[in-house]
């Protein structure tokens, strides 16, 4: 494969090599007009600045705060005409020779694309260098969509035909395939191996602590009481950890056993990744035999064992405030005043509930009962809260669906789509990670639901220039975001 992919990359390095090199140029001009208010423009600035372009050009940037029913491609031409006639060519037809401008409607969410007529591309061309921004965009980072979106226009405007798609398709199939083929089957092979160490390092700091802390464990789950409800539970996931240890320690041998090569193969990635999973999950489960242990026994270390029962709690508690001040988070609805209500009564409640367990005036299973109570309440309300979303955003039933598989999927999701793990906590060994709707899912649901309906919506690009541009017939056009 190597000797392969060295033979094909001196038969293009001797065709580039016979071809004019292209030439790197800097903006000519920036012009910032952001009515929208939205942008770095320091940051912007500097970051375009630093892009080279094929030939020569003016970038503009227009932003202006829209619907979702306006033609973007007017307001920019309506904007040139009033402020910026130099953007237009002498005849009043067609955008200026060499200007770009990229423009962003944050409120309406359309991006477009225009350009000179000796700086033009094609509409295939103007969707990718929209489409390179989009993500940012969805994601409210207007600056660097627009750095983004600018230096995706600079790689296709004026592109030399050496570098051209076409040019690539039909001349060098052969040969880029080839290249590509070699150099993702090097590049998988080398990120799987530096993966594969990433995790195997994991797997063994996890293990290591499991295995010095083995007779700890045991003696800690010898001493937790069978008759408490949480205490029973933890006591029979406990009665699997020494099975699971000794299957921890199997992999470990066959991930320690795998030579650099080997290291560089898929299957051998997942085999590793199994290893440090598990170890992590026996790390986090013996952290918690301990604290049931100290919690319901009253021992010393009792109150930093409730301590950290608390921390998921208020980690949601402390998240809800960023949650809502989100675009399209309805973050001035009943169901938001009602989430910050009871995060204002829940720290109080905490904070009630420990000094109660430290007098001894209720029992530690009656402050987990508390806690769960709380967890399945807030759990609730963020469900009402997702309904209140859903109805704000979606405009269609579909969307409606849409959204709601997204928030469903978030909080019962797998580990693989949503990066959900064990948590180490009672109430997280004994009910299962879907029991509690969390601030983090609602997050990923939200985001993930409205990256999908504002997808879906962005349809095919609008190229006209409504009924005030008149014959007007510059290089241009918009899509949604």
């Amino acid at each position: 494969m190597r000797r392969a992919l060295a033979a094909v990359l001196l038969v293009l390095l001797g065709l580039l090599c016979g071809s004019a090199a292209a030439r790197a140029e800097p903006p000519v001009e920036i012009v910032v007009a952001d009515g929208a208010g939205i942008l770095d423009r320091t940051r912007l600035v500097t970051a375009v600045e630093a892009i080279d372009f094929y030939e020569p050009t003016r970038v503009a940037v227009f932003t202006y705060r829209g619907s979702a029913e306006d033609n973007l491609n007017e307001e920019v031409l309506r904007f040139a005409r009033a402020q910026h006639p130099e953007w237009i060519s002498g005849d009043g037809q067609k955008w200026a020779d060499g200007l770009f401008i990229f423009a962003v409607d944050p409120v309406g969410r359309h991006v477009g694309t225009y350009m000179g007529e000796d700086r033009k591309v094609s509409l295939e061309q103007r969707e990718d260098i929209q489409n390179a921004s989009k993500d940012l965009l969805r994601d409210a980072q207007w600056t660097d969509g627009a750095i983004a979106g600018i230096r995706r226009g600079a790689e296709l405007i004026n592109q030399p035909w050496y570098r051209s798609t076409g040019f690539l398709v039909t001349a060098w199939s052969s040969a880029a395939a080839a290249v590509l083929g070699a150099a993702a089957w090097l590049i998988v092979r080398w990120r799987t191996r530096v993966a594969g160490r990433n995790e195997l390092a994991r797997g063994d700091a996890s293990y290591s602590n499991v295995s010095m802390d083995l007779q700890v464990t045991e003696l800690n789950a010898g001493t937790i009481p069978e008759s408490s409800r949480y205490g029973s539970t933890v006591l029979e996931k406990h009665r699997t950890f020494l099975a699971k240890y000794k299957a921890a320690t199997e992999l470990a041998n066959r991930a320690h056993a795998l030579t650099p090569r080997g290291m560089s193969r898929r299957p051998n990635l997942k085999l590793v990744r199994e290893f440090a999973d598990a170890s992590a999950e026996l790390d986090a489960l013996d952290d918690v035999i301990a604290d049931t242990n100290a919690l319901l026994n009253r021992g010393s270390a009792w109150a930093s064992a409730w301590d950290r029962q608390l921390a998921p709690f208020r980690s949601d508690l402390a998240a809800l405030e960023q949650m809502l001040s989100k675009r399209h988070a309805a973050g001035d609805s009943a169901s938001a005043a009602a989430l910050r209500s009871f995060r204002d009564q829940s720290h109080r409640e905490i904070e009630r509930w420990s000094a109660e367990l430290a007098e001894g005036t209720i029992s530690p299973e009656t402050a987990l009962d508390r806690l769960r109570d709380a967890r399945t309440h807030l759990t609730e309300l963020l469900k009402n809260h997702a309904d209140t979303v859903i109805a704000g955003f979606a405009k269609t039933d579909r969307e409606a669906r849409l959204m709601r598989e997204e928030m469903d999927s978030a909080q019962a999701g797998t580990k693989v789509k949503h990066g959900r793990t064990y948590e180490p906590s009672i109430l997280g060994t004994v009910y299962p990670s879907y029991y509690f709707f969390s601030v983090p899912a609602f997050n990923t649901g939200f985001s993930t639901g409205v990256g999908s309906v504002s997808t879906a919506r962005g349809g095919g690009s609008t190229t006209g220039y409504g009924g005030s541009g008149g014959s007007f017939s510059g290089s241009g056009s918009s899509s949604g975001f």
